[in-house]
């Protein structure tokens, strides 16, 4: 067992690991995929302020992230298929994320179902939603997941209709996959992931598969899915689908001050600043140069967070000195999934926080909360080199 001493080996272990379409579905972006890379090449362009002789005593990484305590302020993104990343994949990244303090989103698109990760782990999740045309089956799922105690619903904003991936075409990505010559040749190699993957009956989208009638298998789901993504979306919509779930939401990809705007006015307890991974729009900006003008737009009326690009610490750090409360991260713990499973899930936590511990106390700070810009070095002209 090679020695883990970074999310990049992980990630490694991932792809040496897991079927190509998998890790291709978590490792890619649209198109061309410049904002997928800009996203974490933006953030290496923040320095470190360095400061000496500060008491570094009495640490602390804990927060919290709407009103729950956690051990960082670091909560796992929805991430689509995880349980085919490794099997159970959502119950292993649960029961990682419960065992740390960290909160879990499900994904509406998820392998395992909302009861399936109720059942198995021990602490409340959040459950993402799309804004779906659909809204018996709205009001269905968001039924399911009040009754299995998930503490906060996650509103996906950015994905009206999807933006193209050209590996997941190429891969032609199913779930679970289609035994074609190359899909079997690649399994050959994985034979780990076979294993696993035959000793559970969690192989479809646990969600959607038995839940709606027009999708009562994997080979009609794609075209359900496709039909049902809202491309009217508006705010009186989003606003209803947040009374319909009547709790704690969290709205996520929020990428201009006018959104944010919108958000706070629609009642989001949280937003999150977010171009999905650089999966949706590419071309767009990074999450963390769009992070302080949301910042500044919200004025502290409600939390927000940042997504895409963390895969360290040191991104954690930088995100919360711009002004983020928090951070969701999904391909930093997908890679541990992968390559370990619940063990993985851990050991990229582990990582995170021994980083972020670490980097604050040599910028001079003691707690999270006391990050502030002048822990940073930032480019001139970072944040306002278009127009």
């Amino acid at each position: 067992m090679p020695v883990i001493t970074s999310i990049a080996d992980l990630k490694a272990l991932h792809r040496k690991r897991t079927p190509k379409m998998f890790y291709d579905y978590a490792e890619s972006g649209s198109y061309t995929e410049q904002t997928f890379r800009e996203n974490t090449s933006d953030f290496a362009q923040i320095r470190l302020n360095q400061r000496v002789a500060v008491d570094m005593t009495g640490r602390s990484t804990a927060s919290t992230m709407l009103g729950q305590d956690v051990a960082m302020p670091v909560a796992l993104a929805p991430v689509g298929l995880t349980g085919m990343q490794r099997a159970d994949g959502e119950i292993k990244a649960a029961r990682a994320a419960a065992k740390f303090g960290v909160p879990f989103t499900l994904s509406t698109m998820s392998i395992c179902s909302i009861e399936d990760v109720a059942e198995h782990s021990d602490a409340p999740f959040w459950f993402q939603i799309y804004t779906l045309t659909d809204d018996d089956f709205n009001a269905r799922t968001l039924a399911r997941a009040k009754a299995a105690g998930c503490s906060a619903l996650v509103i996906t904003v950015d994905l009206q209709l999807l933006g193209q991936r050209h590996k997941d075409l190429k891969n032609g990505l199913t779930a679970p996959p289609k035994f074609t010559l190359p899909v079997m040749l690649d399994l050959a190699t994985k034979w780990r992931w076979g294993i696993e993957m035959l000793g559970t009956k969690r192989r479809f989208f646990g969600n959607i598969v038995g839940h709606v009638e027009s999708a009562a298998d994997p080979a009609s789901l794609g075209s359900w899915t496709s039909e049902k993504f809202d491309q009217a979306l508006n705010w009186d919509r989003i606003r209803r689908l947040m009374d319909m779930w009547g709790g704690s939401v969290i709205l996520k990809g929020i990428l201009h001050p006018e959104d944010a705007e919108a958000a706070v006015a629609a009642g989001a307890d949280a937003i999150v600043v977010s171009n999905h991974g650089g999966r949706q729009l590419d071309g767009a900006l990074s999450s963390i140069r769009m992070l302080p003008s949301i910042v500044n737009a919200v004025g502290g009326r409600t939390e927000v967070w940042l997504d895409s690009g963390i895969r360290s610490g040191q991104d954690v750090l930088k995100a919360l000195a711009l002004g983020a409360k928090g951070v969701m991260i999904g391909r930093a713990y997908i890679h541990g999934l992968g390559a370990m499973g619940e063990a993985g899930v851990t050991t990229a936590l582990e990582m995170i926080r021994k980083e972020l511990d670490t980097t604050m106390a040599l910028c001079g700070e003691r707690r999270v909360q006391d990050l502030n810009r002048a822990n940073l070095l930032v480019p001139n002209g970072f944040f306002d080199t278009y127009s």
